[in-house]
């Protein structure tokens, strides 16, 4: 067997160097990686036009605000029409990631993070554009429940804007420009802005928590599903592909929470903290057994659970789910507390009357969450369909 000479392994060495070289440089190192995802995650866009608004069936970004405006006494159909239209071409441009026609900062507009605008009517903006008789008899006030401490500074509104992104600054950028563009005809009059897990920190499809630690939203309509087309878009007149908005601000008392034992959580939600699954289940999507009775003859998933007086006669959920944390430190908080802390509660469903509000009603009666959390503000609003290009939002009203 021939030795192989010193120059021989020294040039197969360097041979062999240089192809090692070659594929390192050709393979993304992790750093390089998590650049380019944490960049797609910028740069991300979602279409604008379409049969139904976006905002609804997306996937739920990471930041939302949601901005009501009171309609001025002067705004007649022609203005609200040219409202809507410029609403319309910024929202276009703004969620391509293009500056508003009178962007004053358009270096914000460049980073969409897959921004959505999602315009919501009142039932007094329907009325002045087309007149009673095209107000859906589901939009109005919700009927009053015995849990409600209203407070006229989150509640009502006729135009909603809801403005969603995964970056806080794309957010507040296109808020501001919409507002902007709507002043001359509408004022604002509430605005909320919530949060969820940031993009990229949990496993896609993970059901949101709320600040109380709950899975919040395992019963819910999912895009894709068999009833959600039936459950969320209106087949009815100038609302066909659209759909209405609850809008329910829920004040969450976290300090008393906090003095709730582990079992007294579970008991009061009938499902696990600690993974989301029904008392007499091992998994978050589980079918909960109301009919399980424990050692002691007490039902496992108590009467009064949250779990147990949301289930109606039929399992199958009746609207689409699509809530926010919220947290705004002090400004709301009552005597002793150290937050005004809560959830952002969003239903979508084709008819409030069918879906929201029989819910409602159950868990007004004996639901013992109830103790930790008080509903102080609400609104609804029409969600028109889509548009096309070259129409604008709200153009099947007119």
């Amino acid at each position: 067997m021939t030795a192989l000479s010193r120059r021989g392994m020294l040039l197969g060495g360097a041979a062999a160097g240089a192809g090692f070289a070659a594929l390192t440089a050709c393979t993304p190192r992790p750093d390089e990686q998590l650049e380019d995802a944490l960049l797609d995650v910028g740069s991300d866009t979602v279409p604008f036009f379409g049969e139904h608004q976006a905002g609804i069936a997306t996937k739920p970004q990471a930041f939302a605000t949601f901005a009501a405006l009171t309609l001025r006494d002067d705004a007649d159909a022609d203005a609200i029409r040219r409202m809507l239209q410029v609403l319309t071409d910024d929202a276009s441009r703004l969620t391509q990631g293009r500056g508003a026609l009178a962007d004053t900062e358009p270096e914000l507009a460049v980073t969409p993070a897959r921004l959505t605008v999602t315009l919501g009517f009142g039932p007094a903006l329907v009325r002045r554009v087309a007149g009673a008789s095209a107000v859906p008899t589901w939009l109005k006030p919700l009927p009053a429940f015995g849990i409600d401490e209203l407070e006229d500074r989150w509640t009502g509104g006729d135009l909603l804007l809801h403005v969603a992104a995964d970056d806080q600054v794309t957010v507040a950028h296109a808020v501001r420009m919409l507002l902007k563009t709507a002043r001359a005809t509408a004022v604002p009059t509430w605005r909320q802005s919530g949060f969820r897990r940031s993009r990229g920190s949990e496993e896609p499809g993970t059901t949101m928590r709320n600040l109380f630690g709950q899975v919040d939203g395992t019963v819910n309509l999912r895009p894709g599903d068999d009833d959600f087309a039936s459950g969320v878009w209106s087949e009815e007149g100038w609302l066909k592909g659209g759909t209405s908005c609850v809008l329910r601000r829920i004040r969450m008392d976290l300090d008393g929470w906090d003095r709730l034992d582990t079992p007294g959580r579970d008991q009061a939600m009938g499902r696990r903290q600690s993974d989301g699954a029904p008392l007499t289940g091992e998994h978050e999507f589980d079918e909960p057994d109301f009919e399980a009775m424990g050692p002691h003859g007490f039902p496992v998933i108590p009467d009064f659970s949250h779990i147990a007086r949301a289930r109606g006669d039929d399992p199958r959920p009746t609207m689409l789910r699509r809530s926010y944390n919220y947290d705004d430190d002090t400004v709301g908080a009552r005597d002793g507390e150290i937050t005004d802390a809560g959830l952002l509660f969003l239903a979508y469903q084709r008819d409030v009357d069918e879906g929201f509000v029989p819910v409602q009603r159950r868990l007004d009666e004996l639901d013992l969450l109830n103790q930790w959390t008080t509903p102080v503000g609400s609104a609804v609003f029409a969600i028109p369909p889509g548009c096309q290009e070259g129409g604008f939002i709200g153009d099947t009203l007119f």
